[in-house]
């Protein structure tokens, strides 16, 4: 038996949230007493490698050829090969966009039982049992799985990141992969800014900023601390931000260190994609607004006046 970590790549390097998915699955295979070994696909630097040491695995495989194509299929088959190679009876993924994608066709070849965006470390082993957030993030839900081989994902800032140095071999893993029907012409990155899936810190503003015109001072104080940019629904169908900064059940799900909500009443479909946030300050001139029952600290203000003024105390 054996714990086995998906590790995505992203350009050939690997972000903090790869260190926090071993973390947790080394703590897993602590628990279970098996080894744990990582799963790394694509052209990708062995000193690159070499970081995934740190974190405890007893092997890493990687593989190289048949990766060039975003393809699902090949990605799954490739995966559930390594899995029944490896003896693994728990897989794990990131809960990013692959893993949404692969970890469901994972369980299906492997005829195991999947819990998605999980939060916390196995309650019991036997029975399985792991707690995750349902509801729309409103309440814990303690999960039983019955199948010998589980898929978990794990929800992005739920682990903390935990230094475990290994002697760790890397081997080539020999995989017989399916032949891509997805053909990939170009991709279009954004560059120069930081992505909002990564961000650990997150402004956000909703229609409480009246107009497209009076976004310069979220772009300041987000520049101040470092911070990703987000807002709610009605401001990205209003045209007033992109739609890849949309936060909420219908846009991106996210989990930063800190959220700083500002005009955005907390409509239950917003709260619900920011709710696993580590802290998040609302301020909002409405003392009854909804998003004061979910934030860590708040403010009863106008946004025009508070905002500048925590720019200036920050700088």
């Amino acid at each position: 038996m054996s714990v086995l970590v998906y590790t995505e790549n992203w350009d050939g390097k690997f972000k903090k949230s790869t260190f926090e998915l071993l973390s947790y699955g080394k703590k897993i295979a602590q628990d279970m007493g098996v080894p744990m070994y990582v799963l790394s696909f694509g052209e990708i630097a062995n000193d690159e490698l070499e970081k995934l040491k740190n974190y405890g695995p007893d092997k890493i495989f990687k593989a190289i050829e048949g990766f060039d194509q975003l393809d699902n299929e090949v990605y799954a088959s490739a995966i559930s090969q390594a899995a029944e190679k490896l003896d693994a009876t728990m897989v794990i993924f990131a809960q990013d966009n692959v893993g949404n994608a692969i970890a469901g066709r994972v369980a299906a070849r492997l005829k195991a039982g999947m819990i998605a965006a999980v939060s916390a470390l196995p309650i019991s082993y036997d029975p399985f049992i792991i707690k995750k957030k349902i509801y729309t993030n409103k309440v814990f839900g303690h999960i039983k799985v019955n199948a010998n081989i589980k898929v978990l994902s794990l929800s992005k800032n739920t682990f903390e990141v935990i230094e475990n140095p290994s002697s760790a071999e890397i081997e080539t893993i020999a995989l017989d992969l399916p032949t891509a029907k997805t053909k990939v012409e170009s991709t279009d990155k954004v560059t120069g800014k930081l992505l909002l899936t990564d961000a650990e810190l997150v402004v956000s503003a909703g229609r409480g900023l009246k107009g497209t015109e009076n976004w310069g001072m979220i772009e300041e104080l987000a520049q101040t601390i470092g911070a990703a940019t987000a807002c709610s629904r009605p401001v990205s169908d209003e045209g007033w931000r992109p739609h890849t900064e949309h936060v909420g059940q219908t846009g991106k799900i996210i989990a930063p260190n800190l959220y700083i909500a500002i005009g955005i009443s907390g409509a239950i479909q917003h709260v619900g994609g920011i709710s696993s946030s580590k802290c998040i300050v609302a301020i909002n001139k409405d003392p009854d607004a909804p998003i004061f029952e979910v934030a860590d600290y708040g403010i009863i203000g106008d946004a025009f006046k508070v905002v500048p003024e925590l720019i200036d105390a920050l700088k």
